[in-house]
């Protein structure tokens, strides 16, 4: 149908009457999908006040635990960049969720990176000797009670918000703020000598990494010793769970 002959219905129809004449169809029908356009962008925006709520307001279980509360992170940050290459494809299969986890959390997409390397290599299931669990290796009483602590959403609004929150004690260094992750926020102000020895590995291996990653190279010298010093047997478990093993 033309042009010409379209108008000449709208025509008609204003002339019939009926409770949308026709001549004041088109105006309507630009109201109304301008209408539209408004509820889907409200929902949009609804949608991502609820997913940055769910980083704000964490609550932590109580514990006696020495690993401090969880707390809420500061959106007033935001990250930048783009995913560094020189982590293993199966962190990368993650890349999308980093980045939507970054922009929500204000945490560096390569910090996040790494911490999800060496806790699980991208494993949703991983479990530790020590109970920890999921992508970021949460301890159990970070969940709540009706939470599923190997949901990756969950696992990370829990996981990158203790993160978060051992970032802030360090002062911003970010060695401390690894050491804080694995060992409990209270033992940034203590001295390196009094810190667990896998928690003086653990800031060894995450630092070189991230610092690796910051260079915008191809390949992290520091993640291939972390590879050969077991890494690799822990990035096969995640391939086979994650689907990218034949």
């Amino acid at each position: 149908m033309d042009e010409y002959s379209k108008f000449d219905e709208f025509e008609s129809a204003s002339q019939r009457g009926g409770i949308f004449p026709g001549l004041l169809l088109p105006p309507l029908m630009v109201i109304i999908v301008g209408l539209l356009i408004s509820l889907i962008s409200s929902g949009i925006a609804i949608n991502q006040s609820v997913n940055a709520e769910s980083f704000n307001n964490v609550s932590n279980p109580s514990n006696s635990q020495n690993n401090g509360n969880i707390t809420g992170l500061d959106l007033s940050d935001s990250s930048q960049g783009i995913l560094a290459l020189v982590f293993t494809p199966e962190v990368h299969y993650w890349s999308n969720e980093i980045a939507r986890w970054s922009m929500m959390s204000g945490l560096d997409m390569n910090m996040i990176a790494t911490v999800m390397q060496i806790e699980s290599c991208g494993d949703p299931f991983a479990i530790s000797g020590a109970g920890a669990m999921g992508l970021f290796q949460v301890m159990p009483f970070h969940f709540l009670s009706d939470e599923d602590p190997f949901n990756p959403e969950t696992n990370a609004i829990r996981g990158l918000s203790y993160l978060k929150k051992s970032l802030e004690a360090s002062n911003g260094d970010v060695r401390l703020a690894f050491a804080g992750y694995n060992g409990g926020i209270s033992i940034i102000n203590r001295s390196e000598d009094n810190w667990a020895l896998e928690t003086q590995h653990y800031a060894y291996w995450a630092s070189g990494i991230y610092s690796e990653a910051s260079q915008d190279i191809e390949s992290s010298d520091r993640l291939q010793e972390w590879l050969g010093m077991g890494g690799t047997s822990l990035c096969n478990q995640a391939a086979d769970w994650i689907g990218m093993n034949p």
